[in-house]
C-alpha cells in the first residue's frame, strides 16, 4: 500500500523522520517537525491594538450608573465607609430614589455604629508622663518639677486640653457642684465658667503663700475661705464668667508649678498655705489642687458631654494617701461636733501610742492599704489594736471623698465595728467642700 511504503521510508532505516533530521526526504514537502515560531514582538509587523474596557455610564450629577443589585451590594462597604469617592456619590444618589435601600442603609450605619463605642479623646493620663520621663532621661532638666507638684502639672494640663476643645456656648453650661456638709449632701448651681473661676480663686490661696499675685486683686472676701472668695469672685463680676476666665487662669496654674520648682530646694514644701479654717503644707495643699481639679475637670465633662478619664495611677495613689492622712483629724473634729460617735476610751490615746484603728483598703488603680486611728489624730494606727474593716474602689472613694457618692451608697466592703466604719465614711465624704 502507498500509505506501508510512505511510513517504511520515515522509519529508522534513515527516513526523514529519522536522527540525521531529514537525510533522503524530498526538499518539496514540508518537515514532519515544524520549526520554532518567531515572536510577534520581534518581528517587523504593526502589533495589534489591545481591547478597551467600555468607560461606565454617568448620571447627570456625575454619579456612576450602576445595577440595583451592585449598588445594594455596596451597601455594607459604604456603611463602613470602606467605598471609593465614585461608588459613595452613586450608592448616595441611589439612596434618595430607592426606600429599600436607604432603610437597609440606615440598619447597616446604626449596626457600624455599635461596633465602634465612643471612645475618649482625650490621651492616655500616662502617656504624659512617659513621654516626658523619656525625654528627660535624654536630658535632665534645669530645674525639674517636684514630685509633689507633678499631679497638680498634669491635671491642670488635661483640663486645659478639655477646655480648648469646647464651643463658646459650652461655656455657658450648667454645672452643679456638689459636696458633703454635716451630715448631709449640698450643691451650688454655676456654669463652666463659673467652675473655672472657682479653680482660679481658691488656687489663688497658694499663690498668696508664694509671694504670688492675688487672683481677686481688690475685690474684699468675707473670709479667706475658698467658698468666700468664690462668692466674692461671682458676686463681683460684672457678667456671669466666660471662657475669658480660661486664660489667668492658666496662666496663674503655670506661675505655681514655675514658682514651686525654682524654690522646692529652699524647704518652700514646709510652707504652710492657710485655707481659713485649717492650714495644709505646701506640698499637701498642691495636691488638695490636684484632685479638687480632675474633680472639677470631670463635673465639666459631664456637663459637656465629654468623656474624661481619673488621673494616672501612680498620681491617684498620693491623692488618696493625702486624703487618708487627713482623716483622723477630720473625725477628731466630727466627734467634737457631736457628729461622730464618741470612742470607747474615756480619754484620747496618748500621742505616737497606738489605738483602735480601721483598716481602709483601696483597691484597683492608686490603690493600697491604710490604718486609720479612731480615737484621736496623734494616735498611730496598729493591727494589733485593728476593730474594723473597709475596702472600696480608687475611684469611688476619690469620689466620695469629693462629695459625689453619699456615704450609705458608697460600695465598699465592711468588716468589724459598724460604728466605726459609719465614722470614717462619713468623715471621707466630709473631705469635700466648694
Amino acid at each position: 500500500m502507498a500509505g506501508g511504503q510512505g511510513a517504511g521510508a520515515g522509519g529508522p532505516e534513515g527516513g526523514a523522520g529519522g536522527p540525521e533530521g531529514g537525510a533522503g526526504r524530498d526538499p518539496d514537502q514540508p518537515p514532519r517537525i515544524p520549526m520554532p515560531r518567531a515572536s510577534l514582538e520581534d518581528g517587523d509587523g504593526p502589533l495589534p491594538t489591545p481591547a478597551q474596557p467600555e468607560a461606565p455610564e454617568a448620571s447627570a450629577s456625575g454619579a456612576l450608573v450602576l445595577e440595583h443589585r451592585v449598588l445594594k451590594a455596596l451597601l455594607g462597604a459604604w456603611a463602613l465607609a470602606a467605598c471609593s469617592g465614585e461608588e459613595t456619590l452613586a450608592v448616595e444618589e441611589h439612596l434618595g430614589e430607592c426606600g429599600a435601600c436607604a432603610d437597609e442603609a440606615l440598619r447597616l450605619r446604626d449596626a457600624v455604629g455599635l461596633l465602634h463605642p465612643p471612645e475618649s479623646l482625650d490621651l492616655d493620663p500616662a502617656l504624659r508622663t512617659r513621654v516626658l520621663e523619656r525625654c528627660l532621661d535624654r536630658r535632665p532638666p534645669r530645674i525639674p518639677v517636684p514630685e509633689w507638684a507633678a499631679p497638680y502639672d498634669a491635671e491642670t494640663a488635661r483640663l486645659d486640653a478639655l477646655l480648648q476643645d469646647i464651643g463658646d456656648a459650652e461655656w455657658h453650661a450648667p454645672v452643679r457642684l456638689r459636696w458633703f456638709e454635716d451630715d448631709g449632701p449640698t450643691s451650688r448651681r454655676t456654669t463652666v465658667a463659673g467652675v473655672i473661676a472657682h479653680l482660679l480663686t481658691v488656687d489663688g490661696l497658694v499663690a498668696l503663700a508664694l509671694g504670688l499675685d492675688d487672683p481677686l486683686g481688690d475685690v474684699p472676701a468675707e473670709r479667706p475661705t475658698p467658698a468666700a472668695r468664690t462668692e466674692a469672685y461671682w458676686r463681683t463680676s460684672y457678667f456671669p464668667p466666660t471662657r475669658a476666665v480660661r486664660a489667668p487662669w492658666r496662666e496663674q496654674t503655670h506661675d505655681l508649678v514655675r514658682t514651686v520648682s525654682f524654690t522646692s530646694g529652699s524647704g518652700s514644701a514646709r510652707l504652710a498655705v492657710p485655707y481659713g479654717d485649717f492650714e495644709l503644707p505646701l506640698h499637701d495643699a498642691m495636691l488638695d489642687r490636684a484632685f479638687e481639679c480632675w474633680v472639677h475637670a470631670e463635673d465639666i465633662a459631664e456637663a459637656v458631654d465629654y468623656p474624661y478619664e481619673p488621673p494616672s495611677p501612680r498620681h491617684l495613689h498620693r491623692m488618696i494617701d493625702l486624703a487618708a492622712r487627713t482623716l483622723p483629724a477630720v473625725l477628731a473634729r466630727r466627734r467634737q461636733s457631736g457628729l461622730a460617735s464618741p470612742g470607747r476610751e474615756r480619754h484620747l490615746a496618748v500621742a505616737g501610742e497606738p489605738g483602735r484603728s480601721l483598716r481602709l483598703e483601696i483597691e484597683g488603680s492608686g490603690g493600697g492599704e491604710w490604718l486609720i486611728p479612731l480615737d484621736s489624730p496623734a494616735a498611730v494606727g496598729s493591727t494589733e489594736f485593728e476593730v474594723a474593716h473597709v475596702a472600696l474602689d480608687g475611684v469611688e472613694f476619690c469620689r466620695l471623698a469629693a462629695g459625689h457618692v453619699p456615704p450609705e451608697e458608697a460600695a465598699a466592703g465592711q468588716v468589724g465595728d459598724r460604728g466605726a466604719i459609719r465614722d470614717v465614711l462619713f468623715a471621707a465624704a466630709s473631705l469635700s467642700r466648694m
